[in-house]
């Protein structure tokens, strides 16, 4: 299992997270939907990296199917939807 660091995040048109990226890594960019599987079979963990630690990235069952989310904080520096794109 590797530990994956998120910097950057595709999105649609509509704002949703399409794919999640690292320009450092060679797995990126990965898929939502494969990321998703990453995380509820424990193949990898996603992480948005920051100065003073980390945010992990988690599967959220909404009313339109499973998404990517951080957690919630004080900043949202570390938010997905805020990330440079891909």
């Amino acid at each position: 299992m590797a530990d994956r660091a998120v910097t950057r995040t595709g999105k649609d048109e509509d704002g949703d997270i399409t794919s999640l990226c690292n320009p450092n890594a060679s797995w990126s960019p990965r898929k939502s939907g494969d990321a998703i599987y990453d995380i509820e079979n424990n193949v990898h963990t996603y992480h948005v990296p920051w100065k003073s630690g980390r945010t992990e990235i988690r599967v959220v069952n909404g009313s339109t199917g499973k998404y990517l989310r951080t957690d919630r904080d004080n900043t949202n520096k570390n938010n997905l939807d805020d990330l440079p794109d891909c």
